[in-house]
């Protein structure tokens, strides 16, 4: 799973990805100062069921503080998105290509209005425009490919395929072609689509299968309320979170540097320096006002992404259905991260092919019930795979 940070130039992206990875890379208050993509992992984070179970944990791979179980996420942070992208412009569409295999992308815009669709600084500039220009560049990097193979295209019986064929990169299914398609009473026999059928076809897609959710960063700075609400009323509360990127960033730093305890997510720290100079007192103090009153947002933004935008379900799979260990006694060892919809036998699959290709069915650790390969996966459902593999 990879979540792609889009966005203009100097919206905040590379500090959002600090934030998120604790990665150091480039930051400047200038367009362009992210050149190569940076790659890195940050953890969405749900309560862990050993709470419920009344047991502790003792997981194999990543980590369960105070309850809260963290889930390993890939995250690429990429130069920033200007006009004419896709035509060369700016750091050109390479950029837009380093995205494309993300499977959901968070959009970040300042909400301050601070800085232009360019990254210039303004005085009052409207994030609904890079917004407008983000999606239109994506738009017109996909219709610039569809269309670069069109004549190959046009010559296959099974146009679904053809295009799978050249749109595989996008991580995207013949299924959800199909659909897109088929919403849009497109032809999909022999595919010679014109040039408007193309861009409706590439914008359809991308809101498909690149859902994306818009980081309304810089919230913290004096403006940003009016063009908060301005951005929900066009594209829905759910669709766009305030946030600081920069507030979360240093909250990170400074708990790294031993001045507070803080964990992502929530809105309370804890001063554990009792000296320290007027500037940083200053700076603690008025961060810890602003995550009482608002939040960072930053940690909802990745769990929203994998959670609801990618639409996960978390699974505990175990050896012991009564211990809730593995065969080395770990209890609740692996917590998993699966689509919604997904079945015991995608489980056992997904935990060793043998296992999946050799499984008889699998046990509710909580009622005991044996369920069927077809069983559907509920979220926090915890689950043994008996199989005949060894």
């Amino acid at each position: 799973m990879l979540i792609g940070i889009i966005g203009a130039p100097n919206k905040g992206k590379s500090t959002m990805f600090s934030a998120l990875t604790m990665n150091d890379v480039g930051i400047a208050d200038y367009p362009f100062t992210t050149i190569d993509p940076n790659l890195g992992i940050a953890y969405a984070t749900k309560k862990c069921v050993h709470t419920e179970f009344g047991v502790h944990c003792r997981p194999r791979h990543a980590m369960c503080i105070d309850g809260i179980r963290h889930f390993p996420v890939n995250v690429i942070d990429v130069a920033g998105l200007v006009e004419g992208a896709h035509e060369g412009k700016g750091m050109g569409n390479q950029f837009i290509n380093d995205l494309a295999s993300s499977d959901a992308f968070i959009m970040v815009v300042d909400a301050s209005g601070k800085t232009d669709p360019n990254g210039n600084a303004a005085t009052d500039a409207d994030p609904m425009e890079d917004v407008k220009i983000i999606k239109n560049e994506l738009v017109e990097w996909l219709y610039g490919v569809i269309k670069k193979h069109m004549h190959t295209i046009s010559r296959a019986d099974d146009g679904i395929m053809a295009l799978h064929g050249v749109l595989a990169s996008l991580k995207v299914t013949p299924d959800e072609i199909a659909r897109v398609a088929n919403k849009l009473m497109l032809p999909s026999g022999r595919i010679n689509w014109g040039d408007d059928m193309v861009r409706r076809f590439s914008s359809e897609l991308l809101d498909a299968a690149k859902p994306y959710i818009i980081a309304a960063n810089k919230s913290d700075m004096a403006g940003a309320s009016e063009h908060i609400a301005t951005l929900r009323a066009a594209f829905g509360e759910d669709r766009v979170m305030p946030c600081s990127a920069a507030i979360e960033l240093a909250l990170r730093k400074a708990v790294k540097s031993g001045a507070i305890d803080y964990i992502p997510g929530t809105r309370e720290i804890n001063i554990k320096k009792s000296e320290m100079g007027r500037d940083q007192a200053n700076a603690i103090a008025y961060m810890e006002g602003f995550l009482k009153q608002h939040g960072t947002n930053i940690q909802e933004l990745i769990n929203k992404a994998t959670f609801e935008l990618l639409d996960n379900i978390v699974v505990y799979p175990v050896e012991d259905d009564n211990k809730l260990t593995d065969s080395v006694e770990n209890i609740l060892p692996d917590a998993l991260l699966i689509k919604r919809g997904s079945t015991a036998l995608d489980l056992a699959m997904r935990i060793h092919t043998d296992i999946g290709k050799n499984m008889l069915y699998a046990i509710d650790a909580r009622t005991k019930k044996r369920l069927s390969k077809t069983y559907v996966l509920k979220d926090d459902d915890v689950i043994k795979i008996v199989s005949a593999a060894k």
